[in-house]
């Protein structure tokens, strides 16, 4: 039985995924006049107020949709700051990080919201080192 509650949750994560999906888009062209200009955007981009925010969780599931559905496939690093921008335009203090590792060199990059991951597995604060928080 549908219920008002589910149906309100289902329009909610309909439009969190459109949001994703045009967030997508717009890294990529942002990418195009180079990183420096993705990272000051992240920078910048400070949380809004918001009376009730969505579950974290649902953002996060929103941007995992988006990814699936996007015209090409999606690095950490753009599925993590479309998350970081989501969850920040909804009223969440979260935070993206990038990490590396230096031999054999790798780097990666998530969302933590309080310190804790939100958007990937917890072990990577563990093997990664810290390059930046943003």
């Amino acid at each position: 039985m549908l219920t008002w509650h589910t149906l309100r949750r289902a329009c909610r994560l309909t439009m969190l995924t459109g949001q994703a999906w045009l967030a997508l888009v717009a890294f990529d062209v942002a990418l195009l006049a180079g990183f420096a200009r993705v990272h000051d955007r992240v920078r910048r981009c400070r949380v809004r107020d918001c009376s009730i925010p969505p579950p974290t969780p649902d953002v996060v599931w929103a941007v995992e949709e988006a990814c699936v559905w996007y015209v090409k496939r999606t690095a950490c690093l753009q599925r993590s700051v479309v998350a970081a921008w989501l969850l920040r335009r909804h009223g969440i203090r979260a935070e993206l990080v990038i990490g590396y590792r230096p031999i054999p060199f790798e780097s990666h990059a998530w969302v933590e919201v309080d310190g804790v991951v939100v958007n990937d597995r917890p072990q990577y604060k563990k093997v990664f080192s810290v390059l930046d928080r943003l």
